[in-house]
């Protein structure tokens, strides 16, 4: 979509901005181009336009115009069979409520100059910014140049600001400002995300549109019935037939609006916000290390983690730490770092010869540390580059104290690894490198970084040391690294993808001065050239990586998480099919898979896609998926590997579009947005790669075995509450309205209500709201702890077994049968009745009074008996409610409101004269007794003759959990390429913008130490030891 300047430039008769001329400390000259101003409008309302839009916003909703018609057909006296008031309090409370909450939830784009820091004095009084690109919303590139006394410079993404960024190193800095307002990059991107609404959400839409329609049907079906009948009710009505029936009509459209009542929709929302809670309040999936708690982060989606059926992981952060550790190495084809003996203790590697080392860093293998120190030049060399090839930035807060920031953890241990074995980076500044070498200060001039991408999967550095000698150091991929060998050199494959690790292979070139020269000045006027910048470079990183010298492969272990195995084997188990998305090469998903249980040597049907084959891009077309899918639910895992995040969510699209199914995405980077997003329900993982996925997803964790109590404990508890309160819900409105029904052929389908206008009123807002709502927030079939224990109890929910169509007409059977025993035992008790005085009390108020009192004891005798799980909460709210009933009953008829407002209290005195008798009483008992007896009885057959699951557990009938131990690794020949790193930081290290001061951590959520949760302690059955922070190792 085109910022609203576009449009407003084209009315000026200004041609569409193809570039972008700006000039420093011109203003005059900026403001000649009438580009946008830096006036940005994020918040919806404000104090004078709040009303107005948000009654528009909240009219946009169907239900809200229904209730506003109803609203307007009982201002009109011919046809309003009830006061305008039973539908305006409602409304008026749920647009308030409303209205609160909205009210509630409700820079620049700059070119940096110069910044506060010591290496960034770089002022820049006057300067030309020629040719920048016009305003667009891709926040990865930019293309520009910058003139400066006569000399350009290419710009691009990594030296511009972005609105919505944060300095985090700096005291102030300077800028230029290159977009302003709605041409900002992420004002471009400011689009809406899609909103899910759950399986439940539509099947209630369905179910509405056809009670409405058939609510409708019966309407005129009266109106029929009522032209041609006779009754002893008289309705003096001087007007004709047809009018009269038309009236009729849109009477009982008011009558029997309580089927849908407005109060069902707030409830609801009320329910969700409450189950939202409970999952941020969860201490148990609270992880202290990061303090860092669960976050429903979406109040709309909680009874859909009841119904999961498919989930979708990516690896690398999520099913493992992301924490690499420096595990083997091979150097000039020596293998370093072997596999220790489990019954052999190995004393660790000594590094207290190097001052500098790492304490936490630890290693098994004595030889490495031999070799380096006896001068071995293939293993200095090896090192050398760990120390130069990268994009850490120090800190040195005391002297001797090195802190690494690295953009990926697989940075962090390699060079953490090089500085405990010698070679210690100690700083940068944009055009050098400072090394210890083995105790040896060493200055190396960093000439180029080519930087890494993800189609390139390498970087290099071009360094000249101090001797004059030119070196290009490069890391990779093995089958990039290996086709621009020498062909002298060996091309070395590891077996290190069979255990599961992440390789490198390192290699270098000597260059010639005059070469380099040449280069430099064509790489220079690439990086300024405005059209095909990328693909120039591209070449001229081709053409210099070529004919390079193998050094050596590494290789690290990113760990499984803390209790990752178990939770797969529950979820498993709660027949929740797992497939595994990953950018990773096959040998390492599939060995991540054994070790976290995913895959076991007794599957037969192990599915595994390669993303970056022709054949499974071509497979993933919108005529081939279907077939993919086919294949892929026939056996018990899928993994997908080498896959980027376009086909992570054309996976999760194929199953959503087939299945049928409750689809769940879960990852921690960006790359998993895409999925995150697809997917009926997204959680995103607060891990090593930033908050790009968690401000993604519906629901954030910190660790993904949390993942289990969300699902088999939140998410089924949501889902059965969910589904009790809509099957109670439409039980008692429509049992509340059938009597209406029962009633017209009593009063000559004049659509007199049979309940009095209060009742009708408070029934849904006061009378039954607050004991369905306890249930809907506390009931629990069974606790958290049997929850884990029997994972069977999920599956109902898969296959939505407690709130569906048969369901649904068994609540209209059960509220016809109780509106039948409702309205004809009190009629036909109370005919020809008299009080113990002799006098009659079978008159219309005191048989409303007579109906009412029984509805509201079934109604609350049913809520007694679907709660399973019962609170102080639960007992007070039952109970208030049913008080309540009796004392607004008692207040309304009262003598004082009849006199204040004899037109709205008309049932004077009729509570205390019919309630006073015993044979009202007995009445009351009696159609009590018949309304919940059968539904007793028939729910002790049904649990003898056809128990559910539930029935099953609570008799043993079903096995628990047997969890399996760990399945152990394959091995394979082929190694595992992985490096999470990012395109742009080979820039960032050449230019002024460095990462300096670290952000205080926030204190603890929960500070007391002592406390099991702070321990970190299992919450589960079967307990998850929680490995202690402890060093790298091998």
């Amino acid at each position: 979509m085109k910022p609203l300047t576009y449009y407003w430039n084209r009315l000026r008769g200004n041609k569409e901005e193809k570039e972008r001329l700006l000039r420093a400390n011109d203003r005059s000259f900026n403001l000649s181009f009438h580009y946008a101003k830096n006036e940005i409008k994020t918040s919806k309302y404000n104090i004078i336009t709040f009303l107005p839009l948000n009654l528009y916003v909240q009219f946009t909703r169907l239900a809200n115009v229904y209730f506003l018609l109803l609203l307007i057909l009982q201002l009109i006296p011919e046809i309003s069979s009830l006061p305008w008031f039973t539908t305006a309090v409602p409304l008026v409370i749920v647009l308030s409520i409303t209205g609160v909450k909205d009210a509630n939830d409700d820079i620049a784009d700059l070119l940096l100059l110069s910044s506060s820091e010591p290496l960034n004095l770089v002022y820049v009084e006057t300067a030309d910014l020629d040719g920048c690109e016009h305003p667009n919303n891709r926040l990865d590139k930019f293309k520009g140049t910058l003139t400066v006394k006569g000399q350009t410079h290419g710009l691009d993404n990594d030296k511009v600001l972005l609105r919505g960024c944060t300095l985090r190193n700096t005291e102030w800095c300077f800028g230029l400002v290159i977009f302003g307002g709605p041409d900002t990059k992420l004002m471009q991107n400011s689009g809406q995300s899609k909103f899910k609404r759950t399986r439940i959400d539509h099947m209630m839409n369905i179910l509405v549109l056809c009670v409405s329609l058939c609510s409708l049907k019966c309407k005129l079906h009266k109106n029929l019935l009522q032209a041609n009948s006779t009754t002893a009710f008289t309705l003096e009505i001087c007007m004709i037939v047809e009018l009269s029936s038309f009236f009729i009509f849109w009477s009982y459209i008011i009558v029997l609006n309580t089927v849908v009542p407005i109060s069902l929709y707030v409830s609801v929302e009320i329910i969700r916000l409450g189950n939202s809670f409970f999952i941020d309040w969860d201490r148990k999936m609270y992880y202290p290390k990061k303090d860092t708690p669960a976050q429903a982060r979406t109040t709309t989606l909680n009874e859909e983690l009841g119904q999961i059926k498919y989930i979708f992981s990516d690896k690398t952060g999520t099913l493992t730490q992301n924490i690499m550790t420096f595990n083997k190495c091979s150097i000039n084809g020596k293998p370093y770092g072997e596999q220790l003996d489990s019954n052999v203790k190995i004393k660790l590697v000594d590094f207290s010869w190097n001052k500098l080392a790492d304490p936490k860093f630890i290693f098994h293998d004595h030889s490495l540390v031999e070799t380096v120190r006896e001068g071995n030049s293939e293993a200095h060399a090896f090192f050398r580059l760990l120390a130069l090839c990268h994009t850490v930035m120090p800190e040195e807060k005391k002297e001797g104290e090195l802190n690494y920031q690295a953009q990926s953890p697989d940075e962090s241990a390699l060079v953490t690894a090089a500085r405990n074995f010698g070679f210690v980076f100690h700083c940068r500044t944009p055009e050098t490198i400072t090394v210890m070498e083995m105790g040896r200060n060493v200055v190396y001039e960093l000439v180029a970084v080519l930087d890494f991408s993800n189609v390139r999967k390498r970087m290099s550095v071009i360094v000249r040391s101090p001797e004059g000698k030119i070196t290009l150091f490069c890391k990779g991929a093995d089958i990039v690294i290996c086709e621009r060998l020498h062909p002298s050199s060996d091309k070395l494959m590891e077996e290190y993808a069979g255990d599961g690790l992440r390789t490198l292979v390192l290699a270098y070139k000597d260059l010639d001065e005059s070469y380099l020269e040449g280069w430099r000045k064509r790489h220079h006027e690439a990086s300024i050239a405005m059209e095909e910048r990328e693909e120039r470079l591209d070449d001229l990183y081709e053409e210099i990586e070529k004919d390079m010298t193998l050094l050596g492969a590494t290789a690290v272990e990113d760990k499984l998480q803390d209790g990752v195995p178990h939770t797969i084997e529950q979820l498993a188990e709660a027949d929740i099919k797992i497939w595994v998305l990953t950018g990773d090469k096959q040998e390492t998903a599939e060995n991540i898979g054994y070790a976290c249980n995913i895959l076991r040597e007794d599957m037969n049907e192990v599915f595994v896609v390669t993303g970056n084959t022709a054949e499974a891009a071509f497979a993933l077309e919108e005529d081939l998926e279907l077939e993919l899918l086919r294949t892929a639910c026939m056996c018990q895992t899928v993994i997908c590997c080498r896959v980027t995040p376009l086909q992570k969510a054309q996976v999760v699209k194929a199953v959503k579009k087939y299945k049928q199914a409750v689809t769940l995405s879960i990852g921690d980077g960006a790359n998993d947005v895409s999925m995150i997003k697809t997917a009926h329900i997204g959680v995103g993982i607060s891990g090593q790669e930033g908050m790009q996925a968690v401000l993604s997803s519906d629901f954030s964790l910190a660790q993904f075995r949390y993942l289990q109590r969300l699902l088999l404990v939140h998410g089924r508890w949501s889902y059965l509450r969910m589904c009790k309160f809509l099957r109670y819900f439409f039980l008692k409105n429509f049992t509340f309205t059938f009597v209406h029904f029962w009633y017209a052929f009593f009063c000559g389908f004049s659509a007199q209500p049979v309940y009095d206008d209060w009742f009708s009123t408070c029934y849904n807002l006061v009378y039954t709201a607050l004991p369905v709502l306890a249930l809907s927030l506390f009931d629990q079939d069974v606790n958290s702890h049997w929850s884990f224990y029997y994972p069977k109890l999920y599956t109902p929910g898969q296959w939505n077994m407690y709130f569906n169509r048969t369901s649904f007409l068994l609540c209209i059977m059960q509220s016809c049968y109780n509106s039948i025993i409702l309205f004809f035992i009190p009629y036909a008790a109370l005919h020809d009745t008299v009080r113990q005085d002799g006098r009659e009390i079978a008159d219309y108020q005191s048989f409303a009074i007579l109906l009412q009192t029984c509805l509201i004891i079934v109604v609350n005798a049913q809520i007694f008996l679907d709660t399973w799980y019962w609170t102080g909460i639960n007992h007070f709210f039952l109970w208030g409610s049913m008080a309540a009933y009796f004392a607004l009953t008692f207040t309304m008829n009262s003598n004082g409101l009849f006199f204040i407002f004899p037109t709205m209290f008309q049932f004077l005195g009729t509570g205390r004269n019919s309630l006073n008798q015993p044979n009202t009483w007995l009445i009351i008992f009696l159609t009590c007794l018949l309304c919940i007896l059968p539904i007793v009885a028939l729910r002790f057959i049904f649990i003898q003759t056809s128990p559910t699951i539930n029935d099953k557990m609570r008799r043993d009938e079903i096995p628990a959990i047997s969890l399996r131990p760990p399945a152990t690794r394959r091995v394979s020949t082929r190694s595992s390429y992985a490096f999470s790193h990012s395109q742009g930081y080979g820039d960032l290290v050449i230019s002024q913008k460095f990462l300096g001061k670290k952000t205080p951590r926030r204190p603890l959520l929960f500070g007391q130490k002592d406390h099991p949760l702070a321990e970190n302690q299992p919450q589960l059955f079967r307990s998850i030891t929680e490995e202690p922070e402890e060093p790298q190792s091998c």
